[in-house]
């Protein structure tokens, strides 16, 4: 089994995206293959994982795709590598709201047996340092730490006090970073600026961690360290063979069973991409070829028209609100998204998908399919969403359950009529997104690999087979 760290920290700001995107680009840089992967429904920081390793960054999201799945993904995407770096989320304790230790990076640590090493802001502290990283080594006994990397140390001084104060603490200094400008990634309302909207500062941002982290981290005993992670005996996921049953309890057809309802030619799915539509897991591309679907991706920022021959069409997240003039302007494809929808094929969109398919996002013509208009707001709606089907979809039958995770500032008001998607039961029970003859549309985020019955569903349908 391949060597492996998680970064976790106290909290969120600690400097988990610098330290664990430094350390993949630094190992990388040294030959290692390095397996790139992130706690939790995260879009953004697996871009800049990406950049550092060349290998598509992969979460690990124990609330929408289960305990179970967690070993499993985690082998699929470090299959053939040297070492593999998980980045945490939040921090090391904090999971999904109400459910316990659920989805958190100790959590994904303990499924893992991977070591954890902690990034501790430092930047207004000396000796309390110490008993902060006690009490997080103390707090779960089943969730290794260690090590710790300091981050924001100010001065030599401030080091020797901090190093000092943690040496009779029994957790090792595995590295002192400074402050550095450089390094630092910007940010708007909902995280992190995607890779693929600054993709020349973003090269320039990734070789800054790197450099930072190779004068200010030991690097032999972070290597040492994740090489004496124990045996994780678990069989590596694969898509053609996903799952019997999905995690909300549906069946899921054997590839076998989906090959005989399946013509001889392959489907064209068209895959939304580019600086807009950044957020989608990599394994939903997988579970579509597997499906027996041929995946093209396309942006709709400078493509005209859709694939040819396109027969199903999925539009993930991202951010339209910032491209919405461009997205608008290109009116020839915001034309080709409206005829496919009419003829009824099937359309998986998710949020930023969802404001696309609407008739304007702030007062901006978008395709006009749903009866819908949306806008953004200051609000920020955040969480994970445990979903019912509110009725047959290209993607779900109606009664079926799935986990996803909603994360928006914007609003959509639907036309009178509208048939929902969703039934959400928790933080509080509403309707929520569109189902339109082939059209599912929704906020919320879902990774079918929790649900494998969601691509072949799909891909069934993009082949002219049934729905329900």
């Amino acid at each position: 089994m391949v060597a492996r760290l998680v970064i976790a920290a106290p909290s969120s700001g600690a400097g988990k995206t610098t330290v664990a995107t430094g350390l993949m680009a630094a190992f990388a840089g040294r030959g290692l293959a390095v397996s790139p992967h992130k706690v939790g429904p995260d879009y953004i920081d697996p871009g800049y994982h990406a950049l550092a390793t060349g290998r598509p960054g992969r979460n690990l999201d124990a609330y929408m795709c289960g305990t179970g799945l967690i070993a499993p993904l985690f082998a699929h995407g470090s299959r053939g590598c040297d070492l593999a770096v998980v980045e945490g989320v939040m921090g090391l304790y904090d999971g999904a709201a109400d459910q316990g230790e659920l989805a958190s990076t100790a959590q994904v640590s303990k499924l893992l047996k991977a070591p954890v090493v902690l990034v501790v802001d430092a930047s207004s502290q000396s000796r309390s340092v110490a008993a902060l990283v006690h009490g997080f080594a103390s707090w779960d006994p089943e969730v290794r730490i260690g090590g710790v990397i300091l981050n924001k140390v100010a001065t030599d001084r401030h080091e020797h006090l901090l190093r000092e104060a943690l040496g009779e603490s029994g957790v090792p200094v595995l590295g002192v970073l400074r402050r550095a400008p450089a390094v630092a990634t910007p940010s708007r309302h909902l995280g992190l600026v995607p890779v693929a909207e600054r993709q020349a500062a973003a090269v320039e941002a990734v070789a800054a961690q790197a450099e930072q982290v190779r004068q200010g981290c030991d690097l032999e005993a972070l290597l040492a360290l994740a090489r004496s992670a124990p045996e994780l005996h678990a069989e590596a996921w694969a898509p053609e063979l996903a799952g019997r049953v999905s995690a909300g309890g549906w069946a899921v057809p054997t590839r076998s069973a989906l090959a005989e309802r399946m013509p001889t030619a392959r489907p064209v799915v068209a895959l939304a991409g580019g600086a807009a539509f950044t957020f989608s897991y990599a394994e939903h591309a997988e579970l579509l070829t597997a499906a027996g679907a041929e995946v093209v991706t396309f942006d709709p920022l400078r493509d005209e028209s859709l694939p040819e021959g396109t027969s199903g069409l999925v539009i993930g997240g991202g951010f339209p609100e910032m491209y919405g003039s461009e997205l608008s302007a290109n009116e020839p494809l915001r034309k080709a998204v409206a005829e496919l929808a009419a003829t009824g094929a099937p359309i998986a969109a998710e949020c930023a998908g969802l404001l696309y398919l609407s008739r304007s996002l702030d007062g901006t013509p978008m395709c006009g399919v749903l009866d819908a208009d949306a806008r953004m707001s200051e609000r920020l709606t955040l969480g994970y969403r445990d979903a019912v089907a509110v009725s047959d979809s290209v993607l779900a039958p109606a009664g079926a359950r799935m986990r996803g995770h909603e994360f928006h500032r914007t609003v959509i008001e639907p036309g009178a009529g509208a048939t929902a998607a969703w039934g959400l039961r928790q933080p509080e029970r509403r309707v929520e997104g569109f189902v339109q003859q082939g059209v599912h549309a929704s906020y919320v985020h879902t990774h079918w690999a929790g649900a494998p019955e969601v691509a072949a569903r799909f891909v069934e349908r993009c082949a002219g087979g049934p729905v329900a």
